[in-house]
Formats: C-alpha cells, structure tokens, sequence
C-alpha cells in the first residue's frame, strides 16, 4: 500500500471524522502549501483543521519558516531552543517572568527542566516537515507519520488493531507527556532522539488544548511503518470481520 492508501484505509476503517494527517520531510516548499502559520500559530490546532476542514491547505514549517508559531512549538517541534525561562511557566511561575503567569502542568522548575530533557535532542529531519490531509499526499512524498483524530471509539478500535498487528502489549501504545504538537508530531515522526521509534502515542496530554480540542476527541500518532501493518491489516481484523463488535449497530465498515 502506498501514503496515500494507508491515510485513507485508516480514515474509512476508524469512521474518522476528518482524514488521517500525513507528516512528510523536504526541502522544498509543495505546490500549493502555505506557512503553518498562515492556518494558525498553534501546530496542534493546525493539525485539527487540516483534518477537519476539506478546505484547509497543506503546511509546511521549518527553521526559516517559523514566525508566528507558537514558541513552545517551535521548540518541541525543532525549530528553535526552548527559553530557559519557560520551566517557569508551565509550572509555578515566577514574579519576574509573564507577570507570574503558571500553567501547574508539572510541580516545579525542576520538574519542568527533567520533562525537556526526557526526549533528547529534538530536530527536523530535513529543511522543512509538512502536513497534508492523506486525499493530498504526492507520490514522491515520503511520510514519516499519521495523524489520526476522532471520538473515544474511534481510538480505542485503532488501538485494537494496534494490538493485533503486534506482540508487544504493554509497549505498542504509549501516552507520553508534553503538549500537545509532541503528542500529534515530534514523537511519532522521529524528531525526538529518545521516542520508540515504532511505538504510536495516544494525546494530547496537556489540557491547554481543550479550550479547543472537542472534549470527546483524542489523537493518535503512528510512525509510517506502524501506520502501513495496520492498514495492510484492516481486512483480516475484527474490524473487517466483527463490525457488530467495532461499531455495534452501526452496520458494516466502510469500503
């Protein structure tokens, strides 16, 4: 199966909402790709509507194409060095540093600076990394990962498949911590030096996003290879065999 088949065997076989997101590496900028910016500063939220809305057009981002991003993102994303003032932030915060602004997701400075550090050196793979609905992936593009969105039973069918595709049941899906663009991207595209590196992550994590997430939706990010086993198993799945017991009472899965 090639890119685009697996997105769109992935998309049908979960009853995804929006398509599944490609994450591809070049360095050139694609036929009708925008800055990231250009949709919104937040990678995540950009990775939502390319998704959700058939209009959205793909992305790209890079070292040289990072204004107007979310600073946070430039920095788990590989686009630039996090400030070392951010451990405040997102933990207790500091009088001098965003008029005390704190976020509490960790319990102090501390804690923060070992979350940073946790995933080794972030950094792109290539001059720029795109995102493309998987209707638009060229053929000459070589994806890194997917993104998939949609409800909790959505999710939960795919991490079935996960599951029958592999023997490693306790490390086959992880839910590691950090926001949640390394949730959606950095950790299954192998920007991360310490993520497994065929391991899909369940997010996001970090309840920032909900003002925008639907709060019944959850992503999962897959590593191409992982991606491509379980498209190519879809049909000899309970998803294919079981519909009943996948989607109970919403007749059979999609061709």
């Amino acid at each position: 199966m090639n890119a685009k088949e697996i997105g769109e065997s992935l998309t049908r076989a979960a009853r995804l909402p929006g398509k599944a997101v490609s994450v591809f590496a070049s360095d050139d900028v694609r036929r009708s790709s925008v800055e990231v910016s250009k949709i919104d500063r937040c990678l995540a939220r950009s990775v939502f509507k390319i998704s959700m809305e058939a209009e959205a057009p793909s992305a790209y981002f890079g070292v040289d194409a990072r204004a107007g991003i979310c600073p946070g993102g430039q920095g788990w994303c590989g686009m630039a060095d996090a400030s070392p003032m951010i451990k405040y932030f997102i933990s207790t915060g500091r009088p001098d540093y965003r008029n005390g602004a704190a976020e509490y997701l960790k319990p102090s400075p501390e804690a923060a600076e070992r979350l940073f550090s946790a995933p080794g050196r972030i950094a792109l793979p290539s001059k720029y990394l795109n995102l493309a609905r998987c209707d638009r992936i060229e053929d000459d593009q070589e994806v890194l990962s997917f993104i998939l969105i949609g409800g909790a039973e959505s999710i939960r069918n795919l991490g079935g498949l996960i599951q029958f595709v592999s023997d490693d049941i306790f490390g086959s899906i992880l839910m590691p911590g950090g926001p949640d663009c390394a949730s959606m991207i950095t950790y299954a595209a192998g920007l991360a030096e310490r993520a497994p590196r065929r391991a899909a992550f369940v997010g996001p994590v970090d309840p920032t996003g909900n003002a925008w997430m639907p709060p019944d939706m959850m992503t999962l990010a897959l590593p191409f290879e992982t991606a491509r086993a379980m498209a190519e198993n879809v049909g000899s799945s309970f998803l294919a065999k079981r519909p009943d017991v996948a989607f109970p009472g919403r007749g059979p899965v999609p061709g």
